[in-house]
């Protein structure tokens, strides 16, 4: 039992150090919802933490709002959880089907986009009562192996590039994924083996479960228990070894995926210009740009920087490879447009097609989604929003 148990902590400190995801330097907030693998996530990161191999920890725990009386027993689960491991604990509370009702759109997507604005303002206090700059901050997320190969079958059927079928990354920005090589099955024996000891920390629930079991979790009509209940298990009866194969897989797509992104960013910095709100009236009326001026730079450094106001991209652009232009275009599209909305083929596609080889078609006109304008003249390819669109074309 100890051997297995110090291997899960091993690997996960392995992880920590050579992915450069968080030292002593950070605070890290753990997002626990109260299932196997936060509940695991917790358990590791307070051992490593207490071991001092880590900097200071706090909990935040989400309640949804969607699945009742059960949403509110996750909650004082994770909050017993919490308790026993003397972490600090941030809950909140967010009404995602009220949301849904009111604005439309994907409940999973905004549950999301909910849930990750409340990790950034609980880091935001938690930092501030550590004394620890913002950008040293992490999100820590408990996604497994699992997660990276379910995602790699979602992103097969629904359809994706380079990018989505090398999975789930150890990190996005501040997010860490420190159990991304972790499979939920070792997750659950450690937490079991924590529990079987007797001499360490292990919470139950009323009923005696060492985790919580959300339903929806097997409800095929959820695309993504579909994958876990009925792909996957046939996958696994072909190939045993399926998620050490397939994670090895992603991680070589993703070597080469990253070296793509890297000559895409290049790109973003040679031939983009943000457009950023100007109170200049001749600049407002010229869009925000002025022959052989450059278009005032967002400001980077934010840790959210607003880039809905669009972009203009250079001429030269139409001079890089296809594949270079293909990648650009769309984290160009994915900075612009709200988070959770997926950049869809044709919307790059659209803003491709305002070069003709490697010259500009001026007097290109395209609408995508997000309504946003695509227009081309000499002096690049402007992408804003059509109401922006339609009120400089107004002004001219």
């Amino acid at each position: 039992m100890k051997k297995n148990t110090q291997s899960i902590e091993e690997k996960t400190l392995r992880a920590l150090s050579e992915h450069g995801l968080a030292d002593k330097a950070n605070s890290l907030l753990l997002m626990v919802s109260g299932g196997s693998d936060s509940c695991g996530l917790a358990y590791v990161m307070h051992d490593l933490s207490q071991r001092g191999e880590i900097g200071p920890l706090a909990m935040l725990h989400v309640n949804h709002c969607i699945r009742g009386q059960q949403a509110d027993d996750d909650q004082r689960f994770v909050e017993a959880l919490a308790d026993a491991l003397g972490l600090p604990l941030f809950v909140c509370s967010i009404d995602i089907p009220a949301l849904v009702a009111s604005e439309g759109g994907n409940l999973e997507a905004i549950a999301r986009r909910e849930r990750y604005a409340a990790a950034r303002e609980a880091l935001r206090s938690m930092c501030a009562h550590e004394g620890i700059p913002y950008e040293k901050g992490r999100i820590c997320v408990a996604h497994t192996q699992n997660d990276r190969v379910e995602n790699f079958y979602m992103r097969s059927i629904v359809g994706t590039g380079p990018g989505g079928l090398a999975g789930m990354t150890w990190h996005t920005g501040n997010v860490i994924r420190p159990l991304l090589g972790i499979s939920r099955d070792e997750i659950r024996a450690y937490i079991e083996m924590r529990a079987a000891e007797g001499n360490r920390i292990a919470v139950t629930d009323d009923e005696g479960a060492l985790w919580r079991e959300d339903a929806t979790n097997d409800d095929t009509e959820y695309f993504r228990a579909y994958v876990r209940s009925t792909m996957i298990p046939l996958a696994l009866e072909k190939n045993p070894n399926l998620f050490e194969t397939l994670c090895r897989t992603m991680d070589l797509v993703a070597d080469e995926d990253a070296h793509l992104e890297n000559l895409a960013e290049q790109a973003i910095r040679a031939h983009v210009n943000w457009i950023a709100p100007s109170t200049d009236p001749l600049l407002d009326i010229m869009g925000g740009i002025l022959p052989d001026m450059r278009l005032a730079v967002v400001n980077e450094d934010d840790d959210s920087p607003d880039y809905s106001a669009g972009c203009v991209i250079a001429p030269a652009f139409g001079a890089e490879e296809l594949v270079i232009r293909r990648r650009t275009v769309f984290d160009v599209l994915s900075m612009i447009l709200p988070e959770e909305m997926r950049v869809e083929n044709a919307s790059v596609q659209a803003v491709l097609d305002a070069w003709d080889g490697d010259a500009i078609r001026s007097g290109y006109v395209a609408n995508i989604q997000g309504n946003l304008a695509i227009s081309a003249n000499k002096r690049g390819v402007r992408i804003e929003p059509m109401e922006a669109y339609r009120a400089r074309r107004k002004k001219l």
